[in-house]
């Protein structure tokens, strides 16, 4: 298999950097540029770093981008007009910045995933599943933990599983987004879905889905411990969406759940 060509942006940040340790033993990725959203004079791996040009990325196959919805729209921007695949990690889009996703997916391949681990995908489906099952009489939420320099809250895994809680239900997302907690010990159900989020320490992430009609809980819950988890997931994506023609994908179409 030729080898694919790949660019990191953000490569200084935490998920960066795993993709950066994780691609140099992947004998099937060539990593081609690196990009900062601010000029660093600095060579990784041997590669100058560099702005989000189209000189950056003119050689390259997939774009890999974990950084800011800002940043990604500025790789977007360019990979449109460069006619290149991108890979979405980054959390924090608006509904607006959404659909403006979906929009530049007409001209490329894109892959965006709130989570890119094969168990967080398939916690996903199994949400879904449950939420489909269960009459109204159950009430659900999402509690998520995470380290403590994640700055966006709830997680992008969160609301990817109030999304499934949702499509489960054949309601649309944000008529069922309730409150958003930070760092509390309790939070309620309600007719709608409520987060809590929590920041401490270095945890990778955790992230639970709870449903109860009153008189019983379900739980479906995911802990992670690695965080080459995420990396390697974002390497298969990379591989997978090189043959794929432009349109909107998830890693639910990588792992071909129905």
């Amino acid at each position: 298999m030729k080898k694919i060509n790949l660019s990191i942006t953000g490569c200084m940040g935490r998920m960066g950097q795993q993709i950066l340790k994780t691609s140099r033993k992947d004998n099937k990725i060539k990593l081609i540029s690196l990009t900062e959203g601010e000029p660093i004079s600095k060579k990784v791996n041997g590669i100058q770093l560099q702005l989000n040009t189209e000189d950056a990325f003119k050689n390259t196959d997939v774009i890999v981008d974990f950084t800011i919805p800002k940043c990604t729209f500025e790789v977007l921007k360019i990979a449109v007009k460069l006619k290149k695949r991108v890979v979405i990690g980054t959390t924090g889009f608006t509904k607006k910045q959404e659909n403006l996703i979906k929009l530049y997916s007409r001209k490329i391949p894109i892959l965006k995933a709130g989570n890119m681990s094969l168990g967080i995908n398939l916690l996903m489906y199994l949400t879904e599943i449950t939420s489909k099952a269960l009459d109204k009489k159950y009430l659900s939420k999402v509690f998520e933990v995470h380290h403590k320099h994640k700055k966006d809250h709830p997680s992008g895994t969160a609301l990817m599983l109030g999304k499934g809680i949702a499509t489960g239900k054949n309601i649309n997302f944000y008529k069922l987004i309730g409150k958003k907690y930070l760092n509390k010990k309790t939070f309620p159900y309600g007719k709608k879905i409520n987060f809590n989020s929590i920041r401490k320490g270095e945890i990778i992430g955790e992230h639970e889905v709870l449903f109860s009609s009153g008189k019983e809980i379900i739980k479906l819950n995911h802990e992670a411990f690695d965080r080459t988890l995420y990396s390697e997931g974002a390497l298969e994506a990379a591989k997978w969406l090189v043959n794929k023609k432009p349109g909107l994908y998830s890693m639910r179409d990588l792992m071909n759940f129905k």
